[in-house]
């Protein structure tokens, strides 16, 4: 699954524990959202791991939200699911020769990729899953 697949199933998953506060089994929440439930299982711990929803066992468990949706920011969403930065520009420039221009092209592009991230990062920090959810409705 992609980076911006998995972001979006993630906030289609968290935008519906966010309809109330009684926790929502994977099965309710793949029916509603559309979402494959063994996927939808997996983002939802890796979102537990970061205090974003909670699991509750037993008959009346499931998964809600730890935290408020204005308390929730898109980065975070990110970070949790992510194992590596938006822009990742992987460059193996072992081979290469230190002033060689393809050797300055990876530099050149590490850069710049590392910027957009920085821009991409800031951008995500400023959206909530309550801006998601309110943008939406």
């Amino acid at each position: 699954m992609s980076a911006s697949t998995k972001l979006s199933t993630s906030v289609k998953a968290l935008c519906y524990l966010a309809t109330d506060s009684k926790p929502k089994n994977s099965t309710d929440i793949a029916k509603v959202t559309g979402i494959n439930a063994s996927k939808l299982r997996k983002l939802l711990s890796m979102l537990g791991k970061s205090g974003i929803v909670k699991s509750d066992s037993g008959m009346l468990g499931g998964f809600s939200l730890a935290r408020k949706p204005s308390e929730i920011h898109l980065q975070e969403i990110y970070c949790a699911i992510e194992d590596r930065k938006a822009f990742y520009l992987n460059v193996n420039d072992d081979n290469l020769k230190e002033n060689s221009s393809s050797k300055k092209i990876n530099y050149f592009f590490l850069d710049l990729f590392s910027d957009i991230q920085v821009e991409i990062e800031k951008k995500m920090t400023d959206i909530t899953l309550q801006s998601i959810i309110d943008n939406i409705k």
